[in-house]
């Protein structure tokens, strides 16, 4: 099933997010992703296998390394921002810790991992739609989602 207005409102609804594929490179779009929740004062964890922290604005925020290290991941909405083939690996991992809603930036799946997606969560933002060029993406349609989730 396609993602829609009420698919990115129920995943904004989450109490605690976590962004697969942090990055402390202020210009790939791991870090500008993580960077997004932070100025948005959204409960956020970084998850990146080989950095202990993501620096941004001056200020550390702990990094974990995978899903499971997350307090309660089930309450978690995740964004991921990996190649496809690690996405993959990314969702088996969260689907077997109880993680229902995941948003999957344009770029990190392919035609089998979306499937795998939408067989496997409740709720999927991936894929056409959304209003950037290349679909669903937390950087262009993020604050519509919050506003619609009552966070804004």
């Amino acid at each position: 099933m396609a993602a829609t207005d009420a698919t990115l409102r129920a995943f904004f609804q989450s109490p605690k997010f976590a962004v697969v594929g942090a990055s402390t490179n202020p210009e790939k779009f791991g870090f500008k992703v993580f960077r997004w929740y932070i100025t948005h004062s959204l409960p956020v964890i970084p998850i990146n296998p080989t950095a202990a922290s993501i620096p941004v604005d001056g200020k550390e925020y702990p990094a974990v390394s995978s899903l499971s290290a997350l307090d309660n991941p089930a309450d978690t909405s995740v964004s991921i921002i990996t190649p496809p083939h690690v996405t993959r690996k990314t969702l088996e991992e969260a689907k077997g810790l109880g993680i229902q809603a995941v948003f999957l930036q344009p770029g990190t799946f392919d035609d089998t991992v979306l499937e795998y997606a939408r067989a496997n969560f409740q709720i999927v933002v991936a894929g056409d739609g959304g209003h950037g060029r290349e679909g669903w993406c937390v950087l262009v349609d993020g604050e519509r989602g919050l506003r619609e989730a009552g966070k804004l």
